[in-house]
């Protein structure tokens, strides 16, 4: 991926619009990647740069680029409210008009519940890899059973039956 990434850095070199940059995040880079969310090597994040979303599509050149053209373009947000509907720069009006300590309330509700979604999330995983590993378990039990019972030596005596020309196969 590194090499159509460079790629694609380089095509977007000095664009007034668009920024697309690499960030070692195991030095210097560490403190950002904290900031905006990078939790593995590598992601690719896009958007508003004080509310950063993960790439989830190809990591090939072409995805990549297409991606680009498609999504580094100047977006609704606070500083480009001509770019939005109706409904959002309503939106955007009514938070303008909070205080900070009620839009850093909003914000801290919000993390939160994106805090209870992943936890909930992590929960049912455990339950369904515990489920798997009783039922792994289980298949191996009634395979060894099956096995036990005789299927191995079933198996021989055919083979040494019709070696024997004992029995037509």
């Amino acid at each position: 991926m590194k090499p159509d990434w460079d790629k694609l850095m380089k095509e977007y070199e000095g664009s007034s619009t668009a920024l697309v940059a690499d960030v070692d995040c195991t030095a210097a880079g560490q403190s950002l990647c904290g900031k905006v969310g990078v939790q593995g090597y590598p992601t690719i994040k896009y958007g508003d740069p004080s509310a950063l979303e993960d790439y989830k599509g190809g990591r090939d050149f072409a995805s990549l680029q297409k991606f680009a053209k498609d999504n580094l373009v100047p977006m609704c947000s606070p500083t480009n409210i001509d770019l939005c509907d109706d409904a959002k720069k309503k939106q955007i009006e009514e938070l303008m008009a909070e205080s900070g300590d009620s839009l850093a309330s909003k914000i801290k509700e919000k993390e939160e519940e994106l805090v209870q979604v992943e936890k909930e999330f992590k929960e049912k995983v455990e339950k369904l890899q515990a489920q798997y590993q009783e039922y792994s378990t289980e298949k191996e039990t009634k395979l060894a059973a099956v096995k036990d019972s005789g299927l191995g030596l079933m198996k021989a005596v055919k083979a040494a039956k019709a070696k024997k020309g004992g029995e037509e196969l």
